[in-house]
Formats: structure tokens, C-alpha cells, sequence
């Protein structure tokens, strides 16, 4: 599948390990592939980006995806449903970080030096949906705009905060559309 990457697409993996080494995450994660993307510059998925995301109101998307991994990775939707249970997910997360420290429950323990990272289970079926994305769209290759197309899709975390922001697959899919393929 790799070989259908374009170079884009290369970077924004190889971007995804990076962003994942340098938080001592232990597997690279959906959201070190958006924050990859959210790095990049000049391609189809990363113009497409900025005219849904412009750069101003990234702090607020990254904000929101902190506020999540503080939250154990749950979405809103997962905080509801437990909130319906009757169990409040922020006081256990304020009860937690008041014993073992702001963070306490993002699961970022840092990683004892290995080398390579791995890709968590969803990330992995991110790069997998980006060929299915690429294939339903009839495209040669994969590209990075894949990749963001297959974010807004999964649901989760990462989907939500993009649709919070205005990224959807809808809205994905128009602006790559007015972005020349490099």
C-alpha cells in the first residue's frame, strides 16, 4: 500500500512518528496524523486545510484535542453517554489529576527510548481508509488529502474536533477540489 503513498502522503507519516517521538507518545496516533498535516505546506490536504482551518483558529483545534487526551481520548459523544449513566467524566478526570498530576490520564507515559513507534489500531485504519478514499475517488495514488478525508470519517476524537473547526468530508472534499494536484 505504501508504494501508492505520494510524497505528501510519505511526509505526513513520517511527520505523524515525529510529532509522536518528540511527546514520548508510545504509538503514533490519529492525532499525530492531523497534527502532521496541520505542519505541512504547499499540498492538496494542507491548502484545503488553511481555507477550511485557517491558521488562527488551529489553536483552538489543538486546544481541543488536549482537552480531549486529558480525558483519556474519550469524544463527547462517549463523555454523553457515560453523563447519561449518571457518571461525570470530568470530575473523575479532576479527582485523578488531583492525585497523580495534571495529564494523569492521557496515556502519554513516555516511551523508554525505542527507536520506532508503532501505529495504534486507528491510525492504521486511517491509511487503510485513505485507500479506500483514493480507490471510491478513482485516484491513482494516495495523497495526503486521503488521509484528512479519512480522519473526518472515522468518528472519535479527531473527526469531532475537525467538525467542530469546519472540516468535514463534505467540506474537505470541495476545497481539495479547488486545489490543483501539485
Amino acid at each position: 500500500m505504501f508504494e501508492r503513498f505520494t510524497k505528501a502522503a510519505r511526509a505526513v507519516v513520517k511527520g505523524a512518528a515525529e510529532h509522536a517521538e518528540r511527546g514520548g507518545a508510545t504509538a503514533v496516533t490519529q492525532e499525530h496524523l492531523l497534527l502532521a498535516l496541520l505542519d505541512g505546506e504547499g499540498t492538496r490536504a494542507t491548502e484545503a486545510l488553511r481555507a477550511l482551518c485557517p491558521p488562527d483558529r488551529r489553536p483552538s483545534l489543538v486546544a481541543t484535542l488536549t482537552d480531549a487526551r486529558r480525558r483519556a481520548g474519550l469524544s463527547r459523544a462517549d463523555e454523553e453517554a457515560l453523563a447519561d449513566l449518571g457518571i461525570d467524566v470530568g470530575a473523575i478526570v479532576a479527582r485523578v489529576e488531583e492525585t497523580h498530576g495534571e495529564g494523569a490520564l492521557a496515556g502519554d507515559r513516555k516511551d523508554s527510548g525505542r527507536r520506532r513507534r508503532p501505529f495504534s489500531r486507528e491510525a492504521k485504519g486511517i491509511l487503510e481508509k485513505s485507500l479506500r478514499v483514493a480507490l471510491a475517488r478513482k485516484d491513482r495514488e494516495i495523497g495526503d488529502e486521503h488521509i484528512l478525508l479519512a480522519l473526518t470519517t472515522t468518528g472519535g476524537v479527531v473527526a469531532e474536533a475537525l467538525a467542530d473547526h469546519g472540516v468535514t468530508y463534505a467540506s474537505v472534499e470541495a476545497a481539495v477540489a479547488g486545489v490543483p494536484a501539485p
